[in-house]
């Protein structure tokens, strides 16, 4: 009889979860960041299988939005979960990587309730006309109108 445990440590995972599981990696990698984080959130609910590929993701040479997906699931964790997320999340920060980095750095700023810094790189200006614009006449008040032509 089997207790679901091996001597490794590790349990046994059935052909469901680990098919579960291949499909949400494969989500995670999507170019789409609301596919990837969809599959982010559903990682952070799988405890050691999603925090293991949640790192890897964010950790390993992916795409910026599967790094800003895996944080976003990092940070979704709860439970007993949550302080493992935290610390990977905090190991990041002195990773050699820039896009782990600011991942990193906005996710914690989010945790923390602090409003992540935006970068000015990507804003658009609004151009204001040196003309005069176009002012419709203002409607007489009912005290102004002439009842008597």
């Amino acid at each position: 009889m089997s207790s679901g445990k091996d001597n490794s440590g590790e349990y046994e995972r059935d052909e469901r979860t680990i098919k579960l599981l291949r499909e949400l990696r494969e989500k995670l990698h999507s170019r789409n960041i609301s596919t990837a984080r969809v599959a982010a959130y559903q990682l952070s609910w799988r405890q050691e299988d999603g925090l293991l590929i949640l790192k890897e993701a964010l950790f390993g040479d992916y795409e910026r939005t599967t790094k800003k997906a895996a944080a976003y699931g990092k940070r979704s964790m709860k439970g007993r979960m949550f302080k493992l997320a935290t610390e990977t999340i905090e190991q990041g920060l002195k990773h050699r990587d820039k896009t782990t980095k600011a991942a990193c750095i906005k996710c914690l700023a989010i945790m923390k309730g602090e409003a992540p810094k935006k970068s000015g790189g990507g804003s658009k200006r609004r151009v204001t006309s040196t003309k005069s614009s176009y002012k419709p006449k203002s409607k007489p008040k009912p005290d102004e109108i002439n009842y008597n032509r």
